[in-house]
Parts: structure tokens; C-alpha cells; sequence
């Protein structure tokens, strides 16, 4: 059985659904619309117990899952959503011990998904040439308790990147055909690089690029995700869907002197 312990960071969920994320700080109280909970009463309790608001509003006690802080976390940009981020993690790879780079940072989504796969013995490598996104990032990585496993870096990746041999590369930005040597530079031969970008124009101007580069295995993908109202009786879609959120593209880095096979005859064009 686990205890919340002081320090830890907790999910209560109200009747509502509503979902909070509180601290416990012994002495402090969590204040809601619906009355308030001393941290003392959920220092000590069991997780997944239901405790109440000093005007008897019912709360479930939860330890947050990676997800739920994901999509809980303060934002000052769009985030890349859980259901293309696990997609990324397998396509690169990343494991205990990976080095990753990532560009830009934003509000620190997949910065906090790498963190958590590299977790203890690897690094993720985070540029943003933007100062008040990676104040934010920080922040956020710090609230979970995963910036440790991160170096920020404030810089335009035009630039070039300090890291070499590293595992994995992803780039979250707008043009990332125009990064590719540095990319290059950076990745280590049989490394994971993959994108993500928003149109299909933009998809198009990557694998044209790409094809000046050593690279190969390119995949091109979109992730579409429909929830569910979870009531038995009446089952049916939620009323909203996130339709669209970006396209994803995955390329492995060769050797620049490898002389790549030719497609066989009868593969796609």
C-alpha cells in the first residue's frame, strides 16, 4: 500500500471530474469552489481513497500519472499531445541510458517524456532560442521532479548543437529541412531523427531534403485518436475530437559514404 507523503505531488479528482494538482505541504490547505482540505488529512492516506472538502464534497486521492501531468501542465505553446509523444518514444528508441537532443523546447511536453524514458542514466539535450518558453519548461520539469535529466540550452540551433554521437535527434520547429546538417553533425551513424510538422506542403519539403542527406527508412504518419463517453448504457464517441494535430516523420542517419540499396522492382513508387 503507498501513502501520500509530504512533498509529493497528488491528483484529487472531484465528483465533477474536475482535476487538481496540489503539492502537500504539512500546514498548508488545498482551496476549491467546493470548500477546502487541510494537507495534514491527506498526508499519510492511502491513494486511491476518496476524501472530502470540510463541507463534505468527495475527492478521489490519485497519484498522477505521467499523462495526467502532460496534459495538466502550464502552457505557452501548443504541446505535442500523449498520443503522437509514445509513437516518438519508439521510433527513436529512447531508452534508460539514450542521449537525445530535442529542439525547441516550448512548454516542455516531450522534453518531460524523454526525461522520463533517458531516466537515471541518460540526457536530453533541450535548445530553445526562446527565453520565457524554456522559464516555462524549466518550471514544469522541475514541478515532476524530472530536470535533473535535462540541460536547457537558449540558443538558435542555426547555431549547431554541442552534443555528438547522440542517439536520437527530434525536431519540433518549423522548418526542420533547414537543420539537417546540423542534425547530421550531431546524430551518430544508425541514430533515430524524426519531426514533426503541422501541413503536408512542409512534409513534402522535408523528404525532398532529406534525400540530399544520408538518411534512410523515412516514414511519414498521422495519429488520429477518438475517445469515448465511459458510461455502459449509453457507449458512444466524445462530442469533441482533436482532428488533427501534426504529421510525424521518422528517418535513420547512415553512413555518408554507405551506397544505400535501390528500391526493388515492384516496390511502391
Amino acid at each position: 500500500m503507498r501513502l501520500a507523503q509530504e512533498n509529493d505531488r497528488v491528483l484529487l479528482i472531484s465528483g465533477k471530474g474536475k482535476r487538481y494538482f496540489v503539492t502537500l505541504r504539512a500546514g498548508d490547505r488545498f482551496h476549491t469552489n467546493v470548500g477546502s482540505i487541510s494537507h495534514n488529512d491527506l498526508i499519510g492516506k492511502p491513494y486511491g481513497r476518496v476524501v472530502r472538502s470540510h463541507i463534505g464534497h468527495p475527492f478521489v486521492l490519485l497519484r498522477p500519472s505521467l499523462y495526467d501531468e502532460l496534459m495538466g501542465l502550464k502552457r505557452v505553446s501548443q504541446i505535442i499531445y500523449p498520443k503522437e509523444l509514445g509513437l516518438i518514444l519508439f521510433h527513436l528508441d529512447v531508452r534508460c541510458g539514450s542521449r537525445v537532443i530535442e529542439a525547441g523546447t516550448g512548454s516542455g511536453a516531450l522534453t518531460m517524456a524523454l526525461a522520463n524514458a533517458v531516466m537515471p542514466y541518460g540526457r536530453v539535450y533541450s535548445y530553445e532560442s526562446r527565453e520565457e518558453m524554456l522559464r516555462v519548461a524549466r518550471r514544469n520539469l522541475e514541478e515532476v521532479g524530472l530536470e535533473e535529466y535535462v540541460e536547457f540550452h537558449e540558443r538558435d540551433i542555426a547555431e549547431g548543437f554541442d552534443e555528438t554521437d547522440v542517439d536520437a535527434v527530434f525536431l519540433d520547429v518549423r522548418e526542420p529541412w533547414d537543420y539537417l546538417p546540423q542534425v547530421c553533425q550531431a546524430l551518430m551513424d544508425g541514430g533515430f531523427f524524426g519531426t514533426l510538422v503541422p501541413t503536408t506542403n512542409q512534409v513534402s519539403a522535408l523528404l525532398y531534403e532529406l534525400e540530399r542527406y544520408p538518411f534512410y527508412d523515412t516514414r511519414v504518419m498521422e495519429v488520429l485518436l477518438r475517445e469515448y463517453k465511459p458510461v455502459p448504457g449509453r457507449l458512444r464517441p466524445q462530442d469533441v475530437m482533436v482532428g488533427h494535430t501534426g504529421y510525424l516523420i521518422f528517418s535513420r542517419k547512415v553512413a555518408s559514404d554507405a551506397e544505400l540499396p535501390a528500391p526493388e522492382e515492384g516496390s511502391e513508387d
